[in-house]
């Protein structure tokens, strides 16, 4: 890119001058570039050393005040001054092969992830003291990230498509969702200690910018058919997550002589891709990924934004322009919660998500947005004593956190749990026996298709929780393998409909793609209404109505009531079973016309009710994968319903009690 190029204009594409075997995308014009139209980002961009949001450690005023956050600040101190002068974790060759070998992914990414966290825990850790002895901490480990073969993870690189090749090929590295969160820490960390590296370590910085131009940078301007921008598919939350970091780098490791137009011109680029994630966020802020990815999404998304207001003084500010979805998403992640640590886990989500989320991004967002009950979601998760933020969440995100005085300070607010929540986007009902309490039934539902992104096979399928503890579940997902996003996907247990709350039709499931869809899909009071039959592939279903809601009465309880419409057997030979499923947790007794359930963690019984005379049997399934086990425990039970010579089926799941007291 030569310094001469036109300045860069928010919606118009980049021009590069060096030649690219890619299609060149066309411009887009989303709701950012509707908002603030043509500018001169150039003009607007404050200078790189006051672009990001947080204080170099040469403020030393800021960072005593960041250091009285003692609980966060002690925590890593102490971790830095145990792991001082102890080996890095190192990624491996034959650990990045076996991604190709036998599907595993952990053993590359768990080596690569402890390696970034012990770098960003230095970086606070020298910021605070700047201390020697932290700073060369932090020079080690930067050097390590600079001199790692690559920073795209290897269950993302295209290396062995493109040639052949099972380790990364240096001269044509691949941008994923790894070398965004590698570019980005190094930009956040050369922000806050780039005088100490200075003296210290003359020619590191240049070092990094050096690796950011070659892995990120010129790949990012010149090869334009990421498929993650989303020229031909809906973007999903790796546009977002991928261009909120490279604008946070390009904000501030572009800061060389002549270097102010291709910044520029990043910057507008990637503010001009992450417009096509705001363009298809729906107005009710829903997310078909479901609640776990929302974190790695549409707040990433928010993030992004944030900083460009930021580098631009508020003159580029999404936040203060009336687009609707921004304003709703920040809501979806309290409208997903079930009671204390549970949620919804539609997709690839987990009900009880890990520890360490940013909550602290959440409550920023909430702030700008004048979001109240999305404001007091997030500080529900702050406790007094405890550290604000972790490394888990990534440098950027850390320090933040910890330079956040309203968040550090903030009090823990009771959460807001809505009483009936509708997304019609993702067709998904939410409702609870009262507003601001998890005491009682709650009830997820949802129609939806079966081309969601991460998509489970899942039409119609419906969680319920007592005292906010699912006990008809939904499994979520299992460590990632090789298997999990390729062509065998649906050979995993947990995306199979015949592992979800859904019928099993003359022992058929349902089938994966959007054309596989609920139809018919309503609202109803406290619940949904659906037809499931467009997502099997079953001659002779004409119908599969399904009514799912809770009835608030004096004794609490969730209806499921299904009626279809199935031509008689005529192939010869028995007919195969139809059965109506319900996956459960925890300990489950079976009788003539209901179950019995203790559930997890010590929350109330419950029961589940059907006609007797129908057949019912259980089914347990071990749990081996270890994030699944750490969700649920040692194992979940699927009861089948056997309805094959029925056309109607009613179940009710209810408080185990013998006054309707006991149920309140």
């Amino acid at each position: 890119m030569r310094a001469g190029d036109a300045a860069a204009t928010l919606g118009e594409e980049p021009r590069t001058t060096v030649p690219t075997e890619s299609t060149a995308s066309l411009a887009f014009h989303g709701p950012l570039a509707d908002a603030f139209g043509p500018m001169d980002v150039t003009a607007l961009l404050v200078p790189a050393d006051r672009a990001l949001p947080v204080p170099a450690a040469t403020d030393r005023t800021a960072w005593e005040a960041i250091a009285a956050d003692r609980p966060t600040i002690d925590r890593i101190l102490a971790a830095a001054e145990e792991e001082h002068g102890t080996p890095w974790p190192q990624p491996l060759a034959s650990d990045a092969a076996r991604y190709h070998r036998d599907g595993d992914r952990s053993a590359w990414e768990d080596a690569a992830f402890a390696r970034q966290r012990r770098l960003s825990r230095a970086v606070v850790a020298a910021a605070v003291t700047l201390d020697d002895a932290r700073i060369d901490d932090v020079a080690d480990g930067i050097t390590l990230l600079c001199e790692q073969s690559s920073w795209c993870w290897p269950a993302h690189d295209d290396s062995f498509a493109r040639h052949g090749s099972v380790v990364p090929v240096a001269d044509d590295p691949f941008l994923d969702l790894g070398a965004g969160e590698a570019v980005a820490q190094l930009a956040w960390a050369d922000h806050v200690l780039g005088d100490a590296l200075d003296e210290r370590y003359p020619g590191l910085r240049a070092r990094i910018r050096f690796e950011a131009s070659r892995r990120v940078f010129m790949p990012f301007l010149n090869r334009r058919d990421w498929w993650w921008i989303g020229h031909e598919r809906t973007p999903i939350n790796w546009n977002a997550w991928i261009h909120a970091n490279v604008l946070a780098a390009a904000l501030r490791l572009l800061d060389g002589p002549g270097e102010a137009e291709v910044r520029a011109r990043t910057v507008a680029t990637a503010a001009t891709d992450l417009d096509r994630f705001v363009a298809v966020l729906p107005e009710d802020g829903a997310i078909d990924e479901g609640y776990g990815y929302w974190w790695e999404g549409a707040l990433r998304a928010l993030e992004a934004l944030d900083l460009l207001a930021s580098a631009t003084e508020g003159k580029v500010d999404a936040y203060a322009a009336d687009i609707l979805a921004l304003r709703a998403t920040v809501a979806y992640p309290h409208s997903m919660q079930l009671g204390d640590e549970w949620f919804v886990n539609v997709a690839d989500g987990r009900a009880k998500p890990p520890s360490g989320l940013p909550w602290s991004a959440l409550h920023r967002a909430a702030r700008r947005f004048g979001d109240g009950d999305a404001e007091a979601f997030a500080a529900s998760h702050r406790a007094p004593g405890t550290p604000s933020a972790t490394e888990e969440q990534g440098l950027g995100r850390l320090l933040r956190a910890i330079a956040d005085e309203q968040w550090v300070t903030a009090t823990p607010a009771e959460p807001p749990l809505p009483r009936d929540v509708w997304l019609p986007s993702v067709e998904l009902a939410v409702v609870r026996e009262a507003a601001g309490t998890a005491r009682g039934l709650t009830l997820a539902a949802k129609g939806g298709h079966n081309g969601e992104s991460h998509n489970h096979n899942d039409v119609g399928s419906f969680i319920v929780a007592v005292d906010g503890v699912p006990v008809v579940v939904d499994a979520g997902r299992p460590t990632y393998t090789a298997q999990t996003f390729g062509p065998r996907r649906y050979d995993i247990w947990t995306m199979q409909s015949s592992w979800h709350s859904v019928p099993e039709v003359r022992g058929v499931p349902q089938s994966a793609g959007a054309e596989f869809t609920a139809r018919q899909v309503s609202r109803e009071d406290a619940g949904i209404a659906l037809d499931l039959a467009g997502a099997y592939d079953v001659p002779g279903l004409h119908s599969w109505h399904r009514r799912v809601r809770l009835d608030r009465g004096a004794v609490a309880r969730v209806h499921v009531d299904d009626v279809w419409d199935l031509d008689p057997w005529t192939a010869g030979g028995p007919e195969p079973e139809t059965t109506v499923r319900m996956l459960l947790a925890g300990e489950v007794r079976l009788s003539d016309g209901d179950a019995h359930i203790v559930p997890v963690e010590g929350a109330r019984p419950v029961v589940v009710r059907w006609p007797s005379g129908v057949e019912a049997r259980t089914t347990e399934l071990e749990l081996d994968d270890p994030l699944l086990a750490s969700v649920w425990g040692t194992r979940l039970t699927r009861l089948d319903l056997v309805v094959t010579d029925r056309r109607a089926l009613s179940v009710t799941v209810e408080l185990f009690v013998t006054t309707p007291e006991e149920s309140r």
